[in-house]
């Protein structure tokens, strides 16, 4: 699928500032579109919007369908009558510019519980949404909130419960159900306030010419709905523990390689099935998105198989994915997909193949681009137009950040004869780099656009905990900004 050439802003919701602790989607959201519009962007990239788990990664889900609760804004549930402003009077004094996810999660499960109650006793349009909604989404929904209940009850992964749970013996399933009937129905109510208050802003967003670009992990959580609810999909053991797990070798991010721990999939019982798990996971990410970045797409042609029990990554060997055959499934039964290839870290001839096959465009990286010479495929003048150029991604430090701290006295050399700048103004000299490039789609964090330094840096590969906190303060956001990203859009034709 061809993109047309447009220029866009990753910006992953919990970002957003406010009062509340974390980002939401309310004003400070809606207040966000209209920054893009100003500004002549046409594309906001978030990262997975589901509902956090281990190290409150977006990467560690526990569920590829249901949406992230912590994000709904409060402020909005007060215009539905379903918190009153007393709710709210005693916000606690979070800090403006990051998430301290304990303290936040614990008062927003608060709140979202007040809610419920007031929702319970509620009558008219909301209650009909709500069922409508429950109805609509059942084929994931009633397994996820079950899933969430249990865990809620028995604080615990599934891999601790009962065997009859663990093993999702009909009899113990409905007798859990019958048993956390509330505590269901108020993960269904958690999901139903996500999806009515992202639609609207996904609305708003397509009303001022912009789509978003969402993200869809290869992998998936263990401790997660889909690995309970589809274990046959997964290489576990008799008792759901994984025999092998995801990660990759050591590359530019890790000398010990990443071990991240997923699940591996069952290809071949996949394939049997038509890729219908997949076909359905495409399927609801894009009533949610507009444009699918498929991270780690390397892993769908080759991945790096680890023993369950290995201490790091340095162990595993590459094993074959899916290959064509999947995408080929997913076209048949969707259609033209709008899709990104992450095509970084060790990525071999037979992945470009894949990836070229599929007609999908791959990412560059200008932070990448200098610690060679003038062959780097990061270089914009070895770009292909069928490309999505970034200054970084979330993986990578900001741009500031890698001029002063992460590169070498080498790149940074190599990066101003290049760019033809003394590197005072660095974050925006990359930014224009990446705009004035033939990538037909520029993409560049907010951090940048702030010139923010490396205390925005949004995750560190390997580092178990402490990532993904950054949010920007109220007013961050200047008329200088739109101004220059507009004036760049203008002038390189975005």
């Amino acid at each position: 699928m061809s993109f047309p050439r447009r220029a866009g802003v990753l910006l992953h919701p919990t970002s957003l500032p406010g009062p509340h602790g974390i980002g939401e989607l309310g004003s400070a959201a809606h207040d966000w579109v209209e920054f893009l519009e100003r500004s002549r962007m046409k594309l906001w990239q978030v990262l997975p919007l589901g509902p956090t788990g281990f190290g409150d990664s977006p990467y560690q889900s526990f569920s590829s369908f249901a949406g992230n609760p912590y994000l709904v804004s409060p402020k909005l549930l007060v215009e539905d009558g379903l918190l009153l402003r007393d709710d709210l009077a005693a916000t606690p004094g979070f800090a403006p510019d990051t998430v301290d996810f304990g303290p936040v999660i614990a008062w927003k499960l608060g709140l979202l519980a007040r809610a419920f109650e007031r929702f319970e006793a509620s009558r008219g349009p909301i209650v009909e949404e709500f069922e409508a909604f429950a109805s609509s989404q059942r084929a994931w929904l009633d397994d996820f909130a079950l899933f969430m209940a249990l865990k809620e009850s028995l604080r615990r992964p599934w891999t601790e419960w009962d065997e009859s749970l663990l093993l999702r013996r009909p009899g113990a399933l409905a007798a859990a159900r019958e048993r956390l009937a509330g505590a269901v129905a108020a993960q269904r109510f958690r999901q139903f306030l996500f999806f009515r208050q992202w639609q609207a802003v996904r609305v708003h967003a397509h009303a001022a010419g912009i789509r978003i670009v969402g993200d869809v992990p290869i992998f998936v959580a263990h401790d997660s709905a889909d690995v309970w609810a589809h274990p046959e999909l997964f290489e576990l053991d008799a008792h759901g523990r994984p025999t092998a797990v995801a990660g990759v070798p050591p590359d530019y991010f890790s000398p010990t390689g990443q071990l991240w721990g997923n699940p591996l999939y069952r290809w071949e019982v996949l394939a049997r099935a038509g890729y219908a798990w997949w076909i359905d996971r495409l399927r609801a990410t894009l009533a949610m998105v507009d444009i699918v970045r498929l991270d780690h797409f390397r892993g769908f042609e080759t991945h790096w198989r680890i023993p369950a029990d290995a201490p790091t990554a340095e162990t595993g060997r590459w094993v074959p994915g899916p290959g064509r055959a999947m995408f080929d499934a997913l076209r048949t039964a969707l259609g033209e997909l709008p899709l990104i290839a992450e095509d970084l870290g060790e990525v071999t001839p037979e992945v470009y193949e894949l990836r070229d096959a599929l007609g999908l465009p791959g990412m560059k990286i200008l932070q990448f681009a200098f610690g060679s010479d003038a062959h780097d495929p990061f270089l914009p003048h070895n770009f292909s137009r069928y490309s999505v150029v970034y200054t970084g991604t979330h993986d990578n430090d900001t741009t500031r950040g890698w001029y002063e701290k992460t590169s070498t006295p080498a790149e940074r050399d190599y990066a101003r004869r290049y760019m033809r700048t003394n590197g005072d103004d660095i974050a925006w000299d990359m930014i224009r780099l990446a705009f004035a490039s033939v990538a037909d789609t520029a993409i560049v964090p907010l951090q940048d656009v702030l010139d923010v330094g490396p205390e925005g840096r949004m995750n560190l590969p390997g580092r178990l905990a402490g990532n993904w906190g950054w949010r920007f303060r109220e007013g961050a956001l200047r008329p200088a900004h739109e101004e220059r990203l507009q004036e760049l859009a203008a002038l390189y034709g975005r």
